[in-house]
C-alpha cells in the first residue's frame, strides 16, 4: 500500500523548486542585474516621460476631455454592440421572411439613430 504522505513529496518538491526559482528571478532582475547592467548616463531627453509618440501633457493628469469623446466612445459601444447582434442572425437566418422583416426593422432603427446622431453633431471632433 502506498503512503499518503510520500504520494505528495514530488509536489512539495516542485512547489520548493517553483518558489527558489521565483524568489531568484525577482531578486535577480528587481536587485542585483540593474545594478551592474543598467547604463549610468542619465539625460534630461531620457528622463522625460514617453506617451506613444504624442508629447506628454503639461498640465499633469487632471486633464479635462470634452464631452465630445465620451459621446463618441459611447456611440461606439452602442453601435458596436448592436452590430454584434447581427452576427447570430445572419447565422441562423435560412429564408424566414419573418425574420429578415424584423432585421430589416432593427437596422433601420439603427440606421435613424446614427442620422440622428449625425445630424446632431455629436461625431464632430471639432470643438
Amino acid at each position: 500500500m502506498i503512503d499518503p504522505p510520500a504520494s505528495f513529496l514530488p509536489l512539495l518538491i516542485l512547489l520548493v523548486l517553483a518558489l527558489i526559482v521565483g524568489g531568484a528571478i525577482l531578486l535577480l532582475s528587481g536587485v542585483i542585474l540593474p545594478r551592474f547592467l543598467k547604463p549610468r548616463n542619465p539625460q534630461a531627453g531620457k528622463l522625460t516621460p514617453y506617451e506613444c509618440g504624442v508629447p506628454p501633457l503639461q498640465e499633469g493628469a487632471r486633464h479635462r476631455y470634452s464631452v465630445k469623446f465620451y459621446l463618441v466612445a459611447m456611440l461606439f459601444i452602442l453601435f458596436d454592440v448592436e452590430v454584434a447582434f447581427l452576427l447570430p442572425w445572419a447565422v441562423q437566418y435560412k429564408s424566414n421572411l419573418a425574420s429578415f422583416g424584423l432585421m430589416v426593422l432593427f437596422v433601420a432603427t439603427l440606421l435613424i439613430g446614427y442620422i440622428y446622431a449625425w445630424g446632431k453633431g455629436a461625431l464632430d471632433w471639432e470643438h
